[in-house]
Parts: C-alpha cells; sequence; structure tokens
C-alpha cells in the first residue's frame, strides 16, 4: 500500500476516541481512520456505502491500542481487495471485535492502572520539591510509552495482519504493570520519609532520623502485607496520596 496512505490513517487513529459515543462508542472514529482507504482503492458509491457501514458498527478498546487494531483491519481489507484470501473467519470486521476486548483489559491495566498513576506521582514528588519542569517528567515518562505503542502496534498489525496481537503479547505489559506499581509505591514510601523529616513543625513527626527510615520501611511492609491480602494495588495507591494530601493541608493550615 502506498506509504503515504499507511501515514494519513496512522494519523487519523490519534483520533478514534474523539467521537466516542453511547450508542456504538468508537465506531465513528475508525470509520473516519479508515477513510483514506476508499479514496485509495477508488470504490464506487455502493462499495464505499458497504465499507463504511461495516466499520460503524459497534467498536470500543483502549485508545491507545486502537492503531494495532486499524493497522490488522487494513491489511485483511486489502488482502480481501485484491483476492488474496478468501476466509471468511478472518473477515475483518470479526477480527476488529475479536482484538478489541484483550486490548481494552491490556491498556487499562498498564496505562491507566500502572503508568499514569506513577508518572503523576513522580511529577507531584518534584512539583513538591520545587521542580518548575515537573509537569516535563509527566510527559517524558508517560508520552515515550503510548507514542510506541501506537506506532509500533500499527506497523506490526499491518505487517501481521491478525496476527498483529503476538507483539502486544510479547511485551507482556501486565508484569510490566505490576512492576510499575511496586515503583511507585516504593516512591511513595520515599516520598513519606522526605515529609517526616522535612516537616519538623507536626506535632507528630518530631522524630529522630533512626525512627523516620524505620516508619518508611514499615510503611512499605504495611503496602505488602495489604497486596497479600489481594486488596488492590490501585487502592493502595490512591489512598496513599489522599493520606500525604491531608498531611499537607494540615501542615498549610497551621
Amino acid at each position: 500500500m502506498n506509504k503515504l496512505v499507511l501515514v494519513k490513517i496512522f494519523l487519523r487513529s490519534f483520533f478514534i476516541h474523539t467521537t466516542l459515543n453511547f450508542r456504538r462508542m468508537q465506531n465513528m472514529g475508525f470509520a473516519m481512520a479508515v477513510i483514506p482507504l476508499v479514496r485509495e482503492w477508488n470504490m464506487t458509491q455502493k462499495d464505499t456505502a458497504k465499507f463504511l457501514t461495516k466499520h460503524l458498527q459497534m467498536f470500543n478498546t483502549h485508545p491507545y491500542f486502537s492503531a494495532s487494531v486499524v493497522g490488522s483491519v487494513i491489511r485483511l481489507e486489502e488482502e480481501q481487495i485484491k483476492g488474496i484470501r478468501i476466509n471468511p473467519s478472518a473477515d475483518a470486521a470479526a477480527i476488529k471485535q475479536v482484538l478489541a476486548g484483550p486490548y481494552a483489559a491490556i491498556g487499562d491495566t498498564f496505562f491507566w492502572g500502572a503508568l499514569r498513576p506513577f508518572a503523576v506521582i513522580v511529577s507531584c514528588v518534584l512539583a513538591y520539591m520545587g521542580y518548575v519542569l515537573a509537569p516535563l517528567a509527566f510527559l517524558l515518562l508517560y508520552t515515550p510509552a503510548h507514542i510506541l505503542i501506537r506506532l509500533k502496534g500499527f506497523l506490526e498489525g499491518y505487517r501481521r495482519g491478525k496476527q498483529g496481537i503476538e507483539f502486544i503479547r510479547v511485551l507482556d505489559l501486565p508484569r510490566i504493570a505490576v512492576n510499575i506499581r511496586w515503583g511507585s509505591l516504593i516512591v511513595l514510601a520515599g516520598w513519606a520519609a522526605f515529609l517526616l523529616s522535612s516537616k519538623e513543625n507536626l506535632s507528630f513527626v518530631n522524630l529522630s532520623g533512626i525512627v523516620m527510615k524505620l516508619a518508611a520501611i514499615a510503611a512499605i511492609l504495611v503496602c505488602l502485607g495489604l497486596i497479600k491480602k489481594r486488596i488492590s494495588q490501585f487502592y493502595i495507591l490512591y489512598g496513599a496520596a489522599i493520606i500525604f494530601l491531608l498531611i499537607s493541608m494540615k501542615d498549610f493550615l497551621n
């Protein structure tokens, strides 16, 4: 396929989530992303209507993985229109629905549940310490990952067709998400130790250096205990953030 057409489709995939609707979710954005195929293949009005109607059906996945789905779909559509493949089980519309669910689950776990909270925590710590470029730290931690997933996922989806999911599977993002959450807990523990050592005017933290370090270790052990009791790391992270916020507010009021 013309490389310029692929670039246009990839760039359009960034806007799939902008037309989110409660009836068919991301269907309008997906159809908008594949419109360059209509122009590239010079479809008749009837074929265009049939093509767009197929891709205006219900579709919903994680927005960062939508490019990977688009890549696989346009590959299958290209094979079908060229007569390379005649296999109903590998129909583009069916593959689109098959990939949407797993991609949504993986994306929510990795980006919403791990990477974004980690980037926010690090940025908040830097902002609290007075670094003006703290927002830039968030962008540097968060942006490269989703750009890579979008671009590489799109290219691998187009190259492998229905096997494009192998690229995402090899990344093993759920395992990485667990490690990132542990990193978030470590950063929060370090931040707690910093707060204890720097806020001498708080009545309940007038402790020696050794005791403060022990308190930080105890906080980590408490988090480990909560995790072993199958309490979501998501709740632990946000619970710790609320506690630190309350401590900061008490200091501000005093």
